[in-house]
């Protein structure tokens, strides 16, 4: 079943007027340190492509090994030396407000940069650019009545208190797939509690954290806070190596996830890790097919199937299978593939072409594994460039075959037949992840009592469904730690107890 394509390039793509609008940043050729733009101890940079066109959108400076011990050396000094760690969290969340209100002014340039970037949907990105300033508000918010100090009764003397205090120098590493948002759940805690921070861009899209940048020099934050850097791996594990980090906050692969852990753990450095997922969705027999197919589909179409929390292992009962997967593939297969700025379109190309090439492998060892190719598996038609993968679903997929078990990161689907409810649990937890799922079903206490045996961090009901002010994160190979909501806030403070003989006045 091929897709249908929404443009026609001879005669001109819609949104060409934003892919003509100049690249959005003032310094790419340089990095951020220490409240400066300096440029990069040697002359390399990144090539950023844009995915729909396969051409140079523009080139952003590669921060070397002395270029990162710059910016660890400036975060560490700022924390150590400065106010800014001793500041009240209410002056500090004022910070935070004067970022929140400048991605609101930035809103049309970083979804412009997301779009260019990765190929994500103008009109996805522009509408998800609007809301990243929430997060940093909803954290200045939490300074009012979050729990920096806590008094306790002592038999060791005349005051106790358990006291929050920021944990030091934080590295912020996010995935090429959403940055902006991804960014806000670790540098808006950070600042928050205290902390120092140095991002580390991802090579591929690193505009985002560029405007962050941008803004905080707008806003004069004070240098040394916050610093931005891009760098290829081994730099960046120069990054989580120095013993003047303490904490690594990081959104990407589970396999660079255990690798960032084990190298912390030499050293017990703390650190926070948003991994992947492959994520399942129980269709229990009282839900009507073609709206759980159809909504499915539509879910998947978010970031071209680029999102670590899609629902990609469909379980649903053996006899019902057939008639689910039919419906799926008519649902996905009739998803409009377009330019990202059309406004037509449903699915856009995927980030860049290594990531093509991984997902068409995927596909082939779906085929090679024996499972049913319903729709896709291709290239669409009327695409001579760009990075665009038809959107695909196998059918009659053995739950531990590689399609099933492996995270792919597109727009493919796998349908699984599961025996009876019990099963179906039984396979929805047969994975090493366990980052989201969902359940659908008309019958609310059976979906409670479903989404408490399913294994994953995150469990909606008749949809994707995540609340980040409820938390985020991950049970086993999908993270450690939560971000968002009060919780995210924790991992950048250190509890520290206070036993005094008298009582302070304060007047220190």
């Amino acid at each position: 079943m091929s897709s249908h394509v929404s443009i026609d390039r001879a005669g001109g793509a819609p949104g060409s007027a934003e892919r003509d609008l100049p690249v959005p940043l003032r310094h790419p050729d340089r990095l951020y340190i220490d409240g400066r733009w300096v440029p990069p101890a040697q002359s390399s940079a990144f090539d950023i492509v844009d995915p729909a066109t396969e051409e140079l959108y523009y080139r952003a400076a590669e921060a070397g090994a002395a270029d990162m011990s710059q910016a660890v050396d400036a975060a560490r000094r700022t924390f150590d030396r400065t106010d800014w760690p001793l500041l009240a969290p209410a002056e500090r969340a004022e910070w935070l407000r004067r970022i929140a209100d400048g991605l609101r002014r930035r809103a049309g340039d970083a979804s412009r940069l997301w779009t260019r970037q990765v190929g994500v949907l103008y009109s996805m990105s522009a509408a998800s650019i609007e809301r990243v300033g929430a997060h940093y508000d909803y954290y200045a918010d939490l300074a009012a009545d979050f729990p920096f100090e806590v008094r306790h009764d002592t038999v060791q003397g005349a005051f106790g208190a358990v006291v929050r205090e920021p944990i030091g120098v934080v590295a912020a590493i996010v995935a090429w797939n959403t940055p902006m948002s991804l960014l806000a759940y670790k540098v808006a805690p950070a600042l928050l509690a205290g902390c120092t921070v140095v991002v580390k861009a991802p090579p591929e899209a690193p505009g985002e954290a560029y405007v962050l940048a941008e803004i905080a020099e707008e806003i004069g934050l004070p240098a040394g806070v916050l610093n931005v850097v891009a760098a290829d791996r081994e730099v960046s594990e120069q990054l989580v190596r120095d013993p003047r980090v303490d904490k690594v906050a990081f959104t990407g692969s589970s396999a660079v996830g255990r690798r960032i852990a084990s190298i912390c753990g030499e050293r017990m450095a703390r650190y926070t890790l948003e991994l992947g997922g492959k994520s399942p969705a129980v269709i229990l027999d009282d839900y009507d097919i073609e709206t759980a197919a159809r909504t499915l589909a539509e879910a998947e179409c978010t970031l071209n199937g680029q999102v670590c929390s899609s629902l990609t292992r469909i379980i649903v009962s053996r006899h019902r299978h057939d008639e689910f997967a039919e419906a799926l593939g008519t649902f996905f297969g009739e998803v409009r593939i377009g330019d990202p700025f059309d406004p037509a379109a449903q699915l856009g190309p995927l980030a860049m072409e290594r990531q093509r090439d991984r997902v068409e492998s995927y596909i082939a060892k779906g085929v090679a594994e024996g499972a049913r190719l319903v729709t896709g598996g291709g290239r669409p038609d009327g695409f001579a460039t760009g990075f665009y993968v038809e959107p695909t679903v196998f059918a009659g997929v053995d739950n531990q075959s590689t399609i099933a078990q492996e995270e792919i990161f597109g727009p493919v689907l796998s349908v699984i037949p599961a025996d009876n409810e019990e099963h179906a649990v039984d396979l929805a937890n047969e994975t090493v992840f366990g980052l989201n799922a969902t359940v659908f079903t008309n019958d609310i206490d059976r979906a409670h009592h479903v989404a408490r045996r399913i294994r994953a961090g995150t469990v909606g009901h008749n949809g994707y469904r995540t609340d980040p002010r409820m938390g985020f994160g991950g049970f086993k190979q999908s993270g450690v730690g939560r971000e968002g909501g009060s919780d995210g806030l924790l991992p950048y403070l250190e509890a520290k107890t206070v036993i005094l003989s008298g009582t302070p006045t304060g007047r220190a």
